[in-house]
């Protein structure tokens, strides 16, 4: 769309864009004649210091300003380390050995104490009493459950005690 000239009193068409700021996000419109006079005329680094200008070529040029390479100078340096570790602790990071795996055998015995893989020794040996003492035949009602019970967690208690080398 053709519009009027922006500049007062000229009524020739605006046919050229020429910016009202440094964003370059508004223009004016004018006609050539006058679009010349005022690309002329306008300093896009007006009312900015040389600091000011220097690190706006800077981050037009290459993305950055001059005061924050600095930072993107210490990340780089920070990305070049991990990259340097990780490929020549690759060589240890391949001899490590693999993750030991817990037998079934062990899992079912902490099964029948209700405790977790990561159990130690002593949480096992407190939880075998308790249940050794509730189950013992001699002091349980039941004696034939009981019994039978007792004889399951004094299996698992010595599976465990192996796998512990106690």
């Amino acid at each position: 769309m053709i519009t009027k000239c922006d500049h007062p009193g000229c009524t020739k068409a605006g046919i050229c864009r020429a910016p009202k700021t440094r964003d370059l996000r508004e223009y004016w419109m004018f006609c050539r004649e006058h679009a010349a006079e005022y690309n002329k005329n306008w300093n896009y680094y007006a009312n900015m210091t040389p600091d000011e200008i220097d690190a706006e070529w800077e981050r037009e040029t290459f993305g950055i300003a001059d005061k924050d390479k600095e930072n993107v100078n210490k990340n780089e340096a920070e990305y070049i380390q991990f990259l340097n570790d990780f490929l020549t602790g690759r060589n240890s990071f391949d001899k490590m050995p693999a993750k030991k795996t817990v037998p079934s055998q062990i899992i079912s015995a902490l099964r029948v104490f209700d405790l977790p893989v990561t159990a130690s020794w002593r949480e096992i040996g407190v939880k075998y009493r308790a249940l050794a003492k509730k189950y013992h035949p001699d002091t349980s009602v039941n004696a034939d459950k009981s019994a039978t019970e007792f004889t399951r967690i004094n299996s698992a208690y010595e599976t465990l005690k192996k796998y512990f080398k106690k």
